[in-house]
């Protein structure tokens, strides 16, 4: 829709037409910000409201100058201006996952998940996916458009047939596979209220509660993940009881990885640890503003309670970390959003055989950025052909297979634990070996191409 208004409307300011997209479009995509900072700031109704309108005011700042450049750029031609508006949507999702530390967020590619184009996400990643979904889109707008021009509808029909039939082959290959065997895996949900995890009086229940469901699953599984910050304090503020409990499940061949905030000399951080038949620490790199530092903190912190959050003052971990392992089987671990970031999942999978991602959505209640973060792992798993654990504080805990199909989940806002047989694997889909590089040459080329010549 909003390539056929800015194709049909020449005299309309593109900057406007972008901006008023824009608007709508992270309006309602993530509007769920207003959750966390009114509920959990907690913030008056209306400092919520306002902050998270110039969140997504801000956003749709980038649809406004994206709208302006197509309009510049713009070919005579409307095959060539498709092309165009489809790269130039590629590089600005490119452009928002690193300005400003990066929000890649609500990329178009994600509908590609289960959908016929699906078996295309592991061979051109979530940009490739994203051109591919807003080219077909435009196409078939222009054809409703204008429907009685026969060509372009047989145009629509061939371009619609061949990316189907291209993606089922895809769907047909195996590009990773199986090494050893297949292990059982339990993903742990405690549904802890955000209002008890830091509060000093919980603090004893939290850990009888880690202690007593880490018991009941240790030797009846291979691995037991437990979520981001599952420990209520710093590492070395409970490491007796970490060491206890590291020494039962070293006893029966079970891998515990926790996530806890750790602090030495260098900083405090965002941890994941790995004990028992495990070993390794993984420092979060991918940081939340507001949430795990304070930007411009001199003068913002303590304006308002949002702006002094609990674990709020983290330091970013080194690029150079180990993976963490489990018996045998090298771990790919991320932190919270940093499963959103398809290239810096990529570069930090190396020759993983399991991907694990741990999460504390509890900040986004009921809206829909639990479900929009739950997607997204998901789609990692396809793109780089790895079976993933995904595991939260009250929700979406899942284990995810290699293809994307769910292999087992749980309810939202439940106390529960998510088991299953997961499969580790080695090799490399094209989208591993690749990365996006590509797809952002491609939409470059094409972009300055398509241009009209004086």
């Amino acid at each position: 829709m909003l390539f056929i208004l800015l194709r049909d409307n020449p005299s309309a300011t593109p900057w406007r037409t972008g901006l008023a997209y824009g608007l709508g479009f992270f309006g309602v995509s993530v509007s769920w910000v207003y959750v966390s900072v009114h509920i959990y700031g907690p913030t008056p109704v209306g400092l919520a409201a306002l902050i998270t309108a110039m969140f997504c005011g801000g956003l749709a700042l980038l649809h406004g100058f994206q709208a302006s450049l197509f309009y510049w750029l713009g070919s005579r031609h409307l095959s060539w201006r498709l092309i165009q508006f489809a790269s130039i949507w590629v590089l600005f999702e490119w452009l928002r996952s690193w300005l400003l530390t990066g929000f890649p967020w609500a990329y178009a590619g994600y509908s590609a998940l289960n959908s016929p184009l699906h078996g295309w996400i592991p061979v051109i990643g979530i940009y490739g996916c994203s051109w591919l979904v807003i080219s077909l889109g435009c196409l078939w707008t222009a054809s409703l458009r204008d429907p009685r021009v026969k060509s372009r509808w047989f145009a629509t029909a061939a371009y619609t047939g061949l990316l189907w039939v291209c993606a089922s082959l895809w769907s047909g290959m195996t590009w990773t596979t199986a090494i050893g065997e297949p292990i059982k895996v339990a993903a742990v949900q405690p549904n802890i209220p955000l209002a008890e995890k830091w509060a000093p009086r919980h603090r004893q229940p939290i850990l009888q509660a880690i202690e007593d469901t880490s018991s009941m699953l240790i030797g009846q599984h291979d691995l037991i993940v437990w979520p981001e910050s599952a420990l209520p304090g710093y590492r070395d503020q409970f490491q007796a009881e970490i060491n206890r409990l590291g020494e039962t499940a070293a006893s029966q061949g079970t891998a515990l990885i926790i996530g806890v905030p750790t602090r030495d000399s260098t900083g405090r951080f965002n941890s994941i640890v790995a004990i028992g038949n495990g070993y390794g620490e993984y420092r979060k790199q991918k940081l939340v503003p507001f949430g795990e530092y304070v930007p411009l903190e001199r003068w913002l912190r303590g304006v308002i309670a949002f702006f002094d959050l609990p674990m709020s003052q983290f330091t970013e971990g080194r690029a150079d970390q180990p993976l963490l392992t489990a018996g045998d089987i090298k771990v790919a671990p991320f932190i919270c959003y940093e499963v959103v970031y398809p290239d810096f999942v990529r570069a930090n999978m190396r020759d993983a055989a399991l991907m694990v991602t741990i999460s504390n959505d509890t900040w986004f209640g009921a809206s829909t950025g639990p479900w929009q973060h739950f997607q997204m792992a998901k789609f990692r798993a396809v793109e780089l052909g790895r079976d993933l654990v995904r595991s939260t504080n009250d929700g979406v805990s899942a284990l995810i297979q290699a293809d994307g199909q769910i292999l087992a989940t749980t309810p939202q806002f439940t106390q529960s634990v998510v088991t299953g047989t997961l499969q580790p694997r080695s090799g490399q889909t094209p989208f591993a070996i690749t990365g996006s590089l590509p797809i952002w040459v491609f939409a470059l080329i094409t972009l300055v191409l398509g241009r009209d010549r004086p």
